[in-house]
């Protein structure tokens, strides 16, 4: 479980066990209620390993949910094509790298709590933006604060580098992970689809991609070796 989860878990569920123990009435039946909303926090908080694919150029989910959204889109100015995931309450909210690279930019944005299924969620809710440098160029996601998620939190930073499945964050209670890909990208997700973040993959990467200059660091590479050690392991 993330530590988060101790903070948002244990209040309710101590008050239920105590108003358990010692209420009278009507305080029963609040304890019980709390007591349930302490499991489920700490269901909400659950963070599960998974089985990270190992095939060169593969692409996975950095959530768990369903997608929502595959679409054409330009960013930077460069063809590329997005892939949004939404995540229910009910599932895992740890957010994952969705290749290897090397963080180069992370910026917080303040805005709106509209419903993480809107398409205007994507651009005008608050959100946490990743770009990231890979051997096959740069790629970018975002995590979206929705009405119920009122709070994106980032475990990286800018220069960071991470391995293909690392987590790299969450959302709180609710919300949508949006993941750009440059135009060569080769999209093998169907739209409706359930995935799970690290382990199912959403697209593919030519082996020949052309990389920008500077697209893929030395940091990129401890990431790469990272994974290689991880998998050994």
């Amino acid at each position: 479980m993330v530590r988060e989860g101790y903070s948002f878990g244990l209040p309710p569920l101590l008050i239920g066990v105590l108003l358990l123990v010692f209420g009278r009435n009507w305080t029963f039946a609040v304890g019980v209620a709390l007591v349930l909303l302490g499991l489920f926090v700490f269901s909400f908080f659950r963070n599960p390993e998974r089985i990270i694919p190992g095939e060169a150029g593969l692409i996975v989910s950095p959530a768990d949910g369903r997608v929502v959204v595959i679409k054409a889109e330009e960013y930077n100015g460069r063809l590329g094509k997005r892939i949004s995931v939404f995540l229910a309450i009910w599932n895992v909210h740890v957010n994952r790298a969705p290749a290897a690279g090397t963080i180069t930019r992370l910026e917080y944005k303040p805005g709106k709590f509209l419903a993480a299924w809107d398409e205007n969620a994507s651009f005008q809710n608050e959100q946490n933006i990743f770009g990231q440098a890979t051997e096959h160029g740069e790629i970018m996601y975002r995590q979206i604060a929705g009405w119920v998620a009122r709070r994106v939190v980032a475990w990286k930073k800018a220069g960071d580098a991470v391995a293909r499945g690392e987590r790299i964050g969450l959302v709180r209670f609710g919300s949508r992970v949006d993941l750009w890909l440059p135009d060569e990208a080769e999209i093998v997700v169907k739209l409706g689809a359930n995935v799970k973040g690290g382990s199912s993959v959403l697209a593919r990467m030519p082996e020949t991609a052309n990389v920008p200059a500077g697209g893929f660091s030395q940091g990129s590479g401890q990431a790469r070796q990272k994974m290689r050690n991880d998998q050994r392991s």
